[in-house]
C-alpha cells in the first residue's frame, strides 16, 4: 500500500524529529514518563466521558494566572461548532501560513500522538517543551486537579507565547461557553454549525446547543457563522452578537459556489476563486471553504491581520492544507486499489454529510468498518447509516467509552442490518476488509475519531 507508506512516513517524521542536540533516547524515555503522567493522572474525556468535563473556567484561569496569562500575549482566532471546526481551523491556518505568518494551531483530539494537538505551522510541540511544562506545573496540578484538556490548553497557550506566534487558530474542544479555550480574547470568532452531539452536557435542543456555542462570541469582536440553519438558531447568535456589539455574518448567505467539470468556483462579493475538484471530494468541505473565505475577507476588511485579499494565497492555502498543517482523518484517502478512506464522522450531521460524499464517489462494492462510543445517540446514528453497503464490519476501539461490539451488533440487527461481521480488534477488522474488497471497491472507516486514530497508528 504505497499511499499508506507515504502518508505514514510524513507522520513518522513528526514523531521522531527534534531539533535539540540532547540525547534522543533520554528525551524519549523522559517523554514517555511525562505522557503517562498526563494520560493516567488527569481526567480524560476520551476515557471517562462527561465526568472529565469541567463546567466552569476556574481551573484554566488558575493555570494561566500561574503561567503569567500567556493567552494575552498573541493574537488568536477562535473556532467552534458541532462539525467542521477542525477542518476550518486547519484550512484557515494553512492560508495564513501562505501569507508568511507564523501560525499556532491548537486542535483536539489527537489521532496518534499527543503532540498533534499543539503545532506551529506543521511542527508538533517538541517533547522537551512538554516535559518541562509538566515539571514546572506539577505542583499546581496536584493542588487543583485539572483535567487532561485543561492542561493541554494551558500548555498550548504557554508554547505559543514562548514561540511568539503571529496568530494562533484555537479550536474549541466541547461546547464553547464553558470550554477551557474560552479565556482568549480573539480578533475573530467562528462558529461552523449546530447539530446534536454531547447532548448530556450541552442541551437537548439545537437552540440550547447554539446558546453554548455562542458563548465564544466576544465584545466588539466580529463573528462568522458558517451555516444559516433556521430562524430560531440564528436568533441565538444574532442576540448574542447584539449583546456584545459584534458584527455577524452567515457564510452560507454570503458565498455562492458553482460546480464546474473540473473545479469549484466560489464567489464572495467582488472576489472569485477557483479550486480543483479533486482536493475536495467530501461534500462538507464546500461549506467549510465558504466559512474560511468569509473569515479571510473579514480579517482583510477590518484590517485585523492581513492587508489584502490575495486569491493566490487562498488557493495555495486550500491546496496545500495537508502539507502545511498535517491535518488528517477527515475523508482521508490512504489507498486507491482498493479505495480506502478514513472519515471521522461520529454524529447525526456528520453521517448525513458522509452519505452525500459517498453519493459522489465511484466504487463497485462498499465495505464499512464501523465503531463508535457509547455516550453518543448511537440508535439514531445507526438508523441513518448508509443502507446500500455490501458489508459492515463492526468493531470497537481500545478505550473505556467504546461501545462493545456485541451491543453494536444487536443494534444493527434491530434496524434490520444483517450483512455484518463483528470483530472486536480494530486491526483485525481492517485486515478483514482488505481480504474482502477487490481493487474497484471502497473501504470506509468511520464512526469515531478514535477508530480512525487506531487504524492510522496500526498502519
Amino acid at each position: 500500500m504505497k499511499n499508506v507508506k507515504r502518508i505514514m512516513a510524513h507522520w513518522y517524521l513528526n514523531l521522531v524529529y527534534d531539533k535539540s542536540k540532547k540525547s534522543t533516547i533520554l528525551i524519549d524515555e523522559k517523554y514517555k514518563e511525562t505522557e503517562a503522567y498526563i494520560f493516567e493522572k488527569l481526567p480524560m474525556f476520551s476515557r471517562i466521558g462527561a465526568d472529565a468535563f469541567k463546567k466552569d473556567l476556574t481551573n484554566i484561569k488558575t493555570l494561566c494566572d500561574f503561567l503569567g496569562n500567556p493567552q494575552n500575549t498573541f493574537k488568536s482566532i477562535h473556532i467552534g461548532g458541532t462539525n467542521g471546526k477542525g477542518s476550518t481551523t486547519h484550512y484557515l491556518a494553512s492560508i495564513l501560513m501562505e501569507y508568511g505568518l507564523k501560525v499556532g494551531i491548537y486542535s483536539s483530539p489527537h489521532l496518534i500522538d499527543y503532540r498533534e494537538r499543539i503545532k506551529i505551522c506543521n511542527q508538533w510541540i517538541p517533547k522537551e517543551f512538554v516535559i518541562n511544562f509538566i515539571e514546572k506545573t506539577k505542583g499546581i496540578i496536584e493542588e487543583i486537579h485539572p483535567s487532561y484538556f485543561e492542561i493541554s490548553v494551558a500548555m498550548a497557550f504557554d508554547y505559543f507565547a514562548h514561540e511568539k506566534v503571529d496568530i494562533a487558530c484555537i479550536e474549541v474542544g466541547l461546547g464553547g461557553r464553558l470550554d477551557s479555550t474560552n479565556i482568549i480574547n480573539p480578533i475573530l470568532s467562528i462558529i461552523t454549525n449546530i447539530s446534536h452531539d454531547h447532548n448530556q452536557m450541552l442541551g437537548d435542543t439545537l437552540e440550547e446547543i447554539a446558546f453554548e456555542k455562542a458563548g465564544i462570541i466576544k465584545k466588539s469582536t466580529p463573528v462568522i457563522i458558517g451555516e444559516y440553519q433556521s430562524e430560531t438558531i440564528s436568533e441565538v447568535f444574532e442576540n448574542k452578537s447584539k449583546e456584545n456589539i459584534s458584527s455577524i455574518q452567515f457564510a452560507s448567505k454570503n458565498v455562492q459556489y458553482i460546480e464546474e467539470e473540473s473545479k469549484h468556483v466560489f464567489n464572495l462579493k467582488e472576489n472569485t476563486i477557483s479550486l480543483p475538484k479533486l482536493i475536495f471530494e467530501a461534500n462538507y468541505t464546500l461549506k467549510n471553504i465558504a466559512t474560511v473565505l468569509c473569515a479571510i475577507d473579514t480579517l482583510f476588511k477590518n484590517k485585523l491581520l492581513i492587508h489584502h485579499f490575495d486569491n493566490d494565497n487562498l488557493e495555495k492555502g486550500f491546496i496545500n492544507y495537508y502539507k502545511n498543517t498535517g491535518f488528517a482523518g477527515r475523508w482521508m484517502r490512504i489507498e486507491k486499489y482498493p479505495n480506502v478512506i478514513l472519515e471521522s464522522a461520529h454524529n447525526e450531521a456528520g453521517i448525513e454529510n458522509l452519505k452525500l460524499s459517498l453519493s459522489k464517489t465511484h466504487y463497485k462494492n462498499l465495505y464499512i468498518i464501523y465503531g463508535t462510543v457509547k455516550d453518543k445517540d448511537v440508535q439514531k446514528i445507526v438508523s441513518i447509516l448508509p443502507k446500500n453497503v455490501s458489508h459492515y464490519i463492526l468493531t470497537q476501539t481500545n478505550i473505556p467509552r467504546a461501545m462493545p461490539v456485541e451491543e453494536l451488533n444487536a443494534l444493527f440487527a434491530h434496524f434490520g442490518i444483517t450483512n455484518t461481521t463483528s470483530i472486536s480488534n480494530s486491526s483485525q477488522a481492517f485486515s478483514k476488509a482488505l481480504e474482502m474488497a477487490e481493487k474497484d471497491d471502497l473501504i470506509l472507516v468511520t464512526g469515531s475519531i478514535f477508530l480512525v486514530g487506531e487504524i492510522l497508528s496500526q498502519l
